[in-house]
């Protein structure tokens, strides 16, 4: 069965962990379940910090939320104007992180293309080169103005692990976005995501809690619907609606981080149990 754990990557300190993954179907992910950067160079340490982490946990992949580096451009937070040269030292350092510790990355960061603003989440392989960025196609009407939208979808694949990246509203809104990488073989697809109390908003104690919004129970969904694995992973806030977690190909939960706290959730997937069964029985309307 997988097992799941959550690791705290400010406060732990304990070695290597003793938990082992011999079966060649498991594969170890973690979602870094995180506080809001204080500044661009903090998210930058912030993630180096999660990845040795992740690494001493003996993950294969870490997935961050959406745009961790520099931190997300939502209303009412403070960062400084896109910095293109920023990003390209952030990337190298966290890719020179992920070949070290030996864990693939998925950074939800930003890119500036052709005077555009995307959001995006860059791939990193387990040796620290560069597997490409999945950049954010749907954007949310609130972006409008701040992000542009990105074009085309892409399948990446980690050892014996294939995904897929949809970032935030495309997880949420778009269904067919989950199940476009589904259909190209997925066995899992990550979910980067930002999401935020709102004054009066509900606050949640378990995972999709009917009394709450529609969000959770659309990532239980993505995975049923698609017989695959689906990881939402948010940042760690007072009164956050949503938090990161791993449903399972039968849309179970398998584990969920404690909302509002920071930490690494991490969790074995069993490869075998994504068939991507209802998505490839799909047929176009």
């Amino acid at each position: 069965m997988p097992r799941a754990v959550s690791i705290d990557p400010e406060l732990s300190s304990e070695g290597e962990a003793k938990i082992s993954s011999e079966d060649m179907n498991l594969v170890r992910i973690a979602l870094a379940n995180l506080s809001f950067p204080k500044s661009p160079d903090d998210s930058v340490r912030s993630a180096e910090q999660a990845i040795v982490h992740a690494g001493k946990q003996r993950a294969d992949i870490i997935c961050f939320p959406e745009c961790f580096v520099p931190g997300y451009r939502a209303a009412g937070k403070s960062l400084p104007s896109p910095d293109p040269a920023f990003l390209k030292r952030a990337w190298e350092l966290i890719a020179a992180a992920a070949a070290k510790a030996n864990v693939a990355v998925i950074l939800g960061t930003e890119r500036v293309a052709d005077d555009d603003l995307l959001a995006t989440a860059l791939v990193i392989h387990r040796d620290g080169s560069i597997a490409g960025f999945q950049d954010k196609v749907q954007i949310d009407p609130s972006e409008d103005g701040t992000y542009s939208c990105g074009a085309g979808r892409q399948l990446f694949q980690s050892d014996q692990m294939k995904f897929g990246v949809v970032i935030c509203h495309e997880g949420w809104r778009y269904p067919e976005t989950v199940r476009w990488a589904a259909r190209q073989g997925a066995h899992i697809v990550f979910h980067p995501h930002f999401h935020e109390a709102e004054p009066g908003g509900y606050v949640p104690a378990s995972f999709a809690d009917p009394a709450n919004t529609f969000h959770e129970k659309a990532a239980l969904c993505r995975a049923a619907e698609n017989t695959c694995y689906f990881a939402t992973v948010n940042f760690a806030g007072a009164g956050s609606p949503t938090t990161s977690a791993i449903v399972r190909p039968d849309g179970t939960l398998l584990s969920f981080q404690p909302y509002g706290e920071s930490g690494v959730l991490i969790a074995d997937i069993d490869l075998t149990a994504a068939t991507g069964l209802l998505a490839s029985r799909y047929k176009a309307v």
